[in-house]
């Protein structure tokens, strides 16, 4: 360590540990201007570190491990007055404005040599730095490396150091308060409970009176003409035609039906007007993204939003509050079917952090402090540095996956994966769509990946009784049945029924096939039926064999919902059930020849009971409005008055054909 005459000290030890930002070592000093040009970066201080360190005649090496080393090399007394001199001269006539680093000596590795340190303080002016016969330019320190300040970081440097006020607050040099639509402009007073209908709408548009100590006044005077102009803020919240004196602030939406940008249609929405207009615009388009996905079979939560509305909403007026205007490119919002991704023109704003940015933990920084005031007042932004975390929260809140954040030098895009559930409705979709135009097979290999996944899907097994009927191809339920028998009571009654059906109203059914599609019936007829559905499975026991269990189910049924009662279509089931149950005790009667003569009567009699039965119930499904049912329950009736009389002939007859009494 050594000490100047000012008392300064310097550690060349410390300063190899400090941050790279802050020290530059020059080992033989080949180029004056490559100095002079860091100590102009150190002045600007980008990073806001305070400052830095030009180390002259020390060489910055490896050590064996490959950490940063030191080298003293030193520099000759003349080289060193050379050095010292030739720099302090371009500091003051070809920096501006000027800077005088202090300047110290340290001892050298040899007595005949020294090491010259410049020492710089952070100043509150942006300096140039004029090289050869160039115009000056602003130096930045970029971590190891000094650079030219460009684009955005120049604009920040220049708005930092007060150079230039902020692009939001600058005057807008082509417009005048005749642009501003003031009814617009009183609304937004009046939704933000400041305007006062005595004074005139005129006395708002001020250029020494402003609506909040955290903003400046809407206008401002041309320093030429003294023209009362509006400020950019002013113009993005209330011009009536803001794109021709602000190019880029405009915003595009787009809506893919896929999950990328090679499907043949899509929609897209060219928002223009004011912030205020693009944001409620933009809000409404995406809302309708903010849909339910229900599941009757999750009971923890049956609900499932696409996307909360809540992250829709930070997302796109953080997009629009955050941006860089002096790009002349748009907001761009595209709806795939998968996602939503929200580009912002413009890096994050300097002394962000990606990373924290990203987490949702980055220190709140505005862009556009005076817009982004207004649109906090107006209900259509978060507070300072709320708009992340809260995306963040209630995607998770919501079951949704967590956003992600891409951050480069020309935008920030925010992604917005959707829920889980809806990327199941669309692969439904995908095979319903390729059933309908006959892809079977594409069908069957989707159907058979979902199943995989989850082999109690209830709509993928739903989709594959759909496939097996198109494909006419009933062993893919036969295979599915029989490998997972055991687990399937638990799926839901529909799906049950489905399966069932696959298996009795194909071309050939087995009898293996009518007992498997019984013992789904049966199954189903135990679980919640709704009505639309009580028909088809208490055909489907029918078609399998077992009146008597369809018979049953729909007597409970009528006992849980009386209004049934008379309902035509479940009446006409009952009876048709009832004949069959009539038709299997005439064929006990007459052929089997091991029955007693009371069990044969009783087969008869039971035959009379059920065709009875079924007489009343098709009598009263007659009374319904359908044509098509009215006919069939018709015929259906004279089936039974036909079986009625021909089993009360043959219950007098003995199986020689001699009857009861006669034998007696």
């Amino acid at each position: 360590m050594s000490t100047n005459g000012t008392g300064t000290s310097v550690d060349l030890n410390s300063l190899l540990l400090r941050e790279s930002e802050q020290v530059e070592w020059k080992e033989n000093v080949a180029d004056i201007d490559d100095v002079v040009a860091t100590i102009c970066a150190f002045a600007n201080d980008w990073s806001n570190l305070g400052g830095g360190y030009v180390v002259c005649g020390a060489a910055e090496k490896k050590d064996a491990h490959g950490f940063p080393a030191v080298e003293l090399v030193g520099l000759t007394s003349a080289r060193l007055k050379e050095v010292e001199g030739k720099v302090l001269t371009a500091c003051r006539d070809r920096v501006y404005p000027g800077i005088v680093p202090l300047v110290h000596e340290m001892q050298g590795p040899t007595p005949d040599k020294r090491i010259l340190v410049f020492i710089v303080a952070s100043t509150s002016h942006a300096h140039t730095f004029r090289r050869g016969d160039d115009s000056g330019k602003h130096y930045v320190r970029l971590s190891r490396e000094t650079r030219e300040a460009r684009d955005g970081i120049l604009r920040e440097l220049l708005v930092r150091k007060g150079d230039v006020e902020p692009w939001d607050r600058r005057i807008c040099q082509s417009a005048t308060t005749n642009d501003l639509d003031l009814v617009a402009f009183r609304d937004a007073l009046q939704r933000m409970n400041v305007f006062d209908p005595n004074r005139g709408i005129d006395e708002y548009l001020s250029d020494t009176q402003s609506l909040s100590p955290f903003v400046p006044p809407l206008c401002g005077r041309d320093p030429l003409t003294g023209q009362l102009r509006p400020r950019n803020y002013a113009m993005l919240l209330f011009a009536r035609q803001l794109q021709l004196h602000v190019p880029g602030a405009y915003a595009l939406l787009s809506i893919y039906p896929g999950v990328d940008r090679s499907e043949p249609h899509a929609e897209r929405h060219e928002l223009a007007g004011s912030i205020i207009e693009q944001a409620r615009r933009s809000i409404d388009l995406l809302g309708v993204q903010s849909h339910v996905a229900f599941d009757k079979t999750n009971s923890q939560s049956p609900n499932a939003l696409k996307y909360p509305r809540q992250a829709l909403t930070e997302a796109m007026v953080n997009a629009l509050a955050h941006r860089d205007y002096e790009l002349h490119e748009p907001t761009r919002t595209t709806v795939f079917s998968d996602r939503i991704e929200i580009s912002s023109p413009g890096s994050l704003p300097t002394g962000i952090r990606v990373d924290t940015f990203q987490e949702g933990k980055a220190t709140s920084k505005w862009r556009n402090q005076s817009l982004a005031w207004f649109l906090n007042r107006l209900q259509l932004a978060q507070a300072e540095g709320q708009g992340i975390p809260t995306i963040i929260r209630s995607m998770r809140d919501e079951g949704c996956p967590a956003p992600s954040f891409e951050v480069t030098e020309a935008n920030v895009a925010c992604r917005l994966p959707a829920h889980p559930r809806h990327a199941l409705a669309r692969e439904y979709s995908s095979i319903e769509e390729a059933i309908s135009l006959g892809e079977f097979s594409r069908a069957k290999d989707r159907v058979d990946a979902l199943l995989q996944r989850d082999p109690l899907n209830h709509r993928a097994v739903g989709l594959l009784t759909d496939v097996a009927l198109a494909l006419a191809d009933v062993t893919l339920v036969r295979g599915y049945v029989a490998e997972y028998r055991t687990h399937l009571n638990s799926l839901p009654p529909l799906v049950l029924t489905r399966l069932a059906d696959a298996l009795t109203l194909h071309t050939q059914p087995t009898q293996n096939d009518r007992d498997e599609a019984r013992r789904l019936y049966l199954a189903a007829s135990q679980g919640y039926v709704e009505e639309r559905e009580v028909r088809k499975l208490a055909q489907g026991l029918s078609r399998s064999g077992d009146d008597h269990a369809a018979v049953e189910f729909l007597d409970k049924q009528f006992r849980d919902h009386p209004e049934w009662r008379t309902t035509p279509s479940l009446l006409q089931v009952r009876g048709n059930a009832y004949i069959g149950m009539a038709k299997q005790c005439a064929r006990t009667a007459r052929f089997s020849n091991q029955l007693s003569a009371p069990a044969k009567k009783r087969a008869w009699d039971d035959c009379r009971r059920f065709l009875a039965q079924a007489r009343r119930d098709l009598e009263l499904a007659l009374t319904t409005d359908d044509p098509n049912l009215k006919e069939i329950v018709q015929k259906n009736l004279d089936f039974a008055i036909k079986q009625q009389r021909a089993a009360g002939a043959d219950r007098g007859r003995s199986p020689q054909g001699k009857s009861h009494s006669s034998r007696r």
